[in-house]
């Protein structure tokens, strides 16, 4: 039967004497058993927010080719919009 457990390795980092002391509290609070729990969920944290960005900017993307394949118009300027849009609300 094959081991499911992910293979941990052990890391060494440096932190700031804010953040030492942000994890610090964490364990201190209870709240995390361990400085490595600590470490982990914000980088589970930092992940998501990074799959978050990218699928962000795929849906930009995709949107930028979808009017890129759509009909365009030819710019006649801002002065021309803004008569259009006076025009159409009655002014």
């Amino acid at each position: 039967m094959a081991d499911d457990k992910p293979r941990v390795e052990k890391v060494s980092i440096a932190l700031t004497a804010d953040m030492a002391a942000m994890v610090r509290g964490a364990v201190d609070s209870g709240e995390y058993a361990s400085a490595s729990e600590v470490v982990r969920e914000a980088l589970r944290d930092w992940k998501y927010k990074q799959q978050e960005r990218d699928r962000k900017i795929a849906e930009l993307k995709a949107l930028i080719d979808e009017g890129e394949r759509s009909s365009h118009t030819v710019w006649e300027g801002a002065d021309a919009i803004l008569a259009k849009a006076r025009q159409r609300a009655g002014k």
